[in-house]
């Protein structure tokens, strides 16, 4: 039998997934339980990285909670990043299990009133949003008042990332806490 020359074998990762790339280190952005993904950031990649949770079970874990350090080995498929495997997870850094909405039942409850309450679409521009934390604000222009966003607001409307000074028009409505953008889209 002939032997074979060893460089001239493909190493067998090669073999399994050509578009794997190197192990990074990314910060959870958000994980949806119920949906069973969520997405990582590295400083290390352009673009968000998926995190679906079945790569998450050998490690006993179902989901991550926003914040928690994940190191990864990312592949780059036709949809974009997604993490092939989870070679460590670190939750010192995870923020603290939140509800899973600053809205209160009632409030909850009442989400359509709240919306009925709400003026026509009108401009505003990002003042800052972290998806980390799950809210931020945006400004009228004209006005003092932060208007706040929920990040549950900003999944709806399918906006994706918000930076500061990006304009979006919102329909504003006020709540017991203040005013809230209750409806996004992007600006015409």
């Amino acid at each position: 039998m002939p032997e074979i020359d060893a460089p001239e074998m493909p190493d067998a990762p090669e073999l399994q997934d050509a578009s794997e790339l190197p192990p990074v280190i990314g910060r959870v952005k958000w994980f949806d339980s119920t949906r069973g993904f969520g997405f990582l950031v590295s400083d290390e990649l352009d673009g968000d990285v998926l995190l679906h949770f079945s790569v998450l079970r050998e490690h006993g874990r179902r989901s991550l909670p926003e914040g928690a350090l994940v190191e990864c080995v990312p592949a780059r498929l036709e949809r974009g990043l997604q993490a092939r495997r989870v070679l460590s997870i670190d939750l010192s850094s995870a923020l603290p299990a939140q509800p899973r909405s600053p809205i209160s039942a009632n409030e909850r409850a009442d989400r359509k009133a709240l919306s009925d309450a709400a003026g026509e679409f009108e401009t505003v521009e990002v003042k800052w949003f972290n998806r980390v934390k799950g809210y931020g604000f945006v400004n009228r222009g004209d006005e003092d008042e932060d208007v706040f966003v929920h990040m549950e607001t900003v999944r709806q409307s399918g906006l994706g990332e918000l930076q500061p000074g990006q304009k979006l028009e919102a329909r504003v409505a006020p709540s017991a806490k203040g005013l809230t953008a209750v409806e996004l889209r992007a600006s015409h």
